[in-house]
């Protein structure tokens, strides 16, 4: 095999570190396939990410994780010089990048979403834009980049370091109690659930990159019923956004007032991390599916366009 593939990894994202480390571990993986495989570090300039892209490769797989990687704009890139590329295309990747519109159209789907309001950044530090517990996050970032959970109790402390930099505006979302669950979405097939289950009950950035800090429960232990239900949400989403490759939903499962509870999508990641304590190379492995098989099925099915 003697397919030319570009691994782009970095990116000027706040998920850079992130990047770097699933773009490395998908770069060895390709290249033990048999690959051609060069990286390319992405910084802010563009023309030097094109010129590194010249001879044009057979593939781009897309590392990137972030804003200005997974958001559209470098799918965007891809697609004007005609180079296909993993994962999903420029609406896509926009949409689910957008918390607000994805939510709208997964309720348009009939798929249950957290109640949000979007409030401004003073709104927020001045009092209580709804009623507590609430998570606030940004309306665009992901790896729960910004997130902060408010009960009543310890709004002045959170507040206190509310360390703002994603904008004026903030989404304020209803916390759901309960089970942190996700499904990782490969082509048309929702590949499994997981559960987390973490040291404070909250599924952050740390807990998120941490070794030792979540518990990952391979197959979830819900009843069949909810664990069909949340494939099917997983799979309806993918499909409602235009994704296509492999994306990754996480819901909420409260199962504090009544059995069998009921289920909530927080938001559809359309470029899921590969690093070592990533979920979805996870799930595959439990489907069957080792790593480097996993990364080689990408690439082979790069695209261009939406």
């Amino acid at each position: 095999m003697n397919k030319r593939v570009a691994v782009l990894l970095g990116g000027i994202s706040s998920e850079r570190e992130v990047s770097l480390v699933s773009g490395a571990a998908v770069a060895k993986a390709l290249s033990d396939k048999g690959y051609d495989v060069v990286e390319i570090d992405v910084g802010p300039d563009l023309v030097a990410v094109i010129n590194a892209l010249s001879p044009a490769p057979d593939a781009v797989f897309n590392a990137l994780h972030g804003r200005y990687g997974e958001d559209g704009c470098m799918q965007g890139t891809l697609d004007l010089l005609n180079i296909p590329y993993t994962h999903s295309g420029v609406l896509a990747s926009a949409l689910a990048m957008d918390k607000p519109m994805a939510k709208r159209l997964f309720e348009k789907a009939g798929i249950p979403c957290a109640k949000h309001v979007i409030a401004s950044r003073e709104d927020v530090l001045a009092g209580n834009v709804m009623e507590p517990p609430y998570v606030v996050k940004p309306l665009n970032e992901g790896s729960s980049v910004g997130v902060q959970i408010v009960s009543d109790d310890a709004r002045n402390a959170a507040m206190a370091d509310f360390q703002w930099s994603f904008g004026d505006k903030v989404m304020v979302e209803k916390y759901i109690p309960g089970r942190e669950i996700t499904v990782a979405v490969m082509g048309d097939k929702a590949l499994g659930v997981t559960e987390l289950r973490t040291d404070d009950g909250f599924y952050d950035y740390e807990a998120k990159y941490t070794e030792g800090r979540t518990t990952h429960i391979v197959p979830a232990p819900l009843p069949q019923s909810v664990y069909e239900t949340a494939l099917a949400y997983a799979l309806t989403a993918h499909q409602t956004l235009g994704c296509r490759g492999i994306t990754r939903a996480d819901l909420r499962y409260d199962d504090t007032k009544n059995d069998p509870g009921a289920l909530a999508i927080l938001e559809i990641n359309t470029q899921p991390g590969m690093t070592p304590l990533s979920l979805v190379p996870e799930q595959a492995a439990h489907a069957g599916i080792e790593f480097g098989d996993l990364v080689s099925w990408m690439v082979e099915n790069a695209a261009c366009g939406s």
